[in-house]
């Protein structure tokens, strides 16, 4: 069977737009594909040590399961669920991977430049992390690894290491699908990417400083109501779906459709001609509110012991698969 391979920070809360995003397409696509599919949901506590953690991380990373639990994720034999740091595998991958890629490739990264930008030093974690990422994904043979746009760039170098080995070595790496195709699996066409409420213009991120400017999927459903009405819109008096020219306007719209699970279309054909922003406001506003008040039941109904018993069941899985094909890749080095 082809994998499906996708993993998720836990240093802080999930906003909605991660959520909306990133997390409930892959629940989807788990649901559709987990019967011919492996699906690998994992928590990359290595990625996440890169920057600060706090004393909630452990607390985090057990309530990002529940999250796809109470998101609908259905669990069967091939929904294996782990943690990046039981898997030692993943570590010595990426130092393998290492002595394969170039400083000049890894320089060119465009998270770096950004995470590195005015700042006179920064930790090797962040310049390397692409590498440990690639190593995620080609110690299980994933094809499809659903990310975000802003991650494209390390699935290519991960495609580019594969195809190095492989040249070097014969075929032992599998080369996970081109963007495109991994786009088309996703079956959401364009990317989708959640807005700032405050500065549109930019994606709701989990490290914005402003209040405002995000929420969390533990908001209170009040307290993010009233993020929504304050959010940053423009003076055009006129609502239709526009991202250049009004992303503000087109976030929520986008926000509404998802939350409600209709199509995009319906839902800006719906209030084509409108001008009354803040009746868009209370109508997103209300649909953001329904919604947490559901899903943060759903998450208080699922207990820590059960998410420790689906790490317990896909760490044992994710072991004997990662070693396995460490092993060919160690062999190839003769390290073995």
């Amino acid at each position: 069977m082809k994998t499906i391979l996708t993993g998720i920070r836990v240093n802080s809360e999930p906003t909605l737009g991660n959520f909306l995003g990133a997390m409930l397409p892959m629940v989807r696509i788990a649901n559709k594909h987990s019967l011919d599919h492996h699906v690998n949901i994992f928590i990359p506590d290595l990625h996440s040590i890169i920057s600060e953690v706090d004393g909630d991380f452990q607390k985090n990373l057990i309530n990002s399961i529940k999250i796809y639990l109470a998101a609908g994720l259905k669990i069967n034999e091939n929904v294996h669920v782990y943690r990046q740091s039981y898997v030692p595998a993943h570590s010595e991958m990426c130092w393998i991977l290492n002595c394969i890629a170039n400083m000049g490739e890894m320089s060119r990264m465009t998270q770096f430049k950004d995470k590195s930008e005015g700042k006179s030093s920064v930790n090797v974690g962040i310049f390397d992390y692409p590498v440990l990422m690639a190593a995620d994904i080609l110690l299980y043979s994933a094809n499809y690894v659903p990310v975000g746009e802003d991650q494209f760039q390390h699935l290519e170098l991960t495609r580019n290491l594969a195809m190095r080995f492989n040249h070097k070595f014969g075929e032992i790496l599998t080369v996970p699908e081109k963007t495109e195709e991994q786009v088309k699996f996703m079956e959401t066409g364009e990317p989708i990417r959640i807005r700032d409420l405050s500065n549109p213009t930019k994606k709701m991120s989990k490290s914005a400083i402003g209040e405002n400017s995000k929420i969390l999927l533990n908001d209170t459903p009040e307290k993010a109501a009233k993020k929504i009405m304050s959010a940053t819109t423009d003076s055009l008096a006129k609502i239709q779906y526009d991202m250049f020219n009004q992303p503000g306007i087109s976030n929520l719209l986008q926000i509404d459709a998802l939350i409600n699970n209709q199509p995009l279309q319906e839902v800006i054909a719906t209030w084509q001609g409108e001008t009354h922003y803040g009746d868009l406001k209370k109508r997103v506003a209300t649909s953001v509110s329904t919604f947490l008040t559901h899903f943060q039941e759903s998450i208080s109904a699922i207990s820590d012991d059960m998410v420790y018993e689906l790490f317990e069941t896909g760490e044992e899985y994710a072991n004997e698969v990662a070693n396995k094909k460490l092993l060919e890749v160690q062999k190839a080095f003769s390290l073995r």
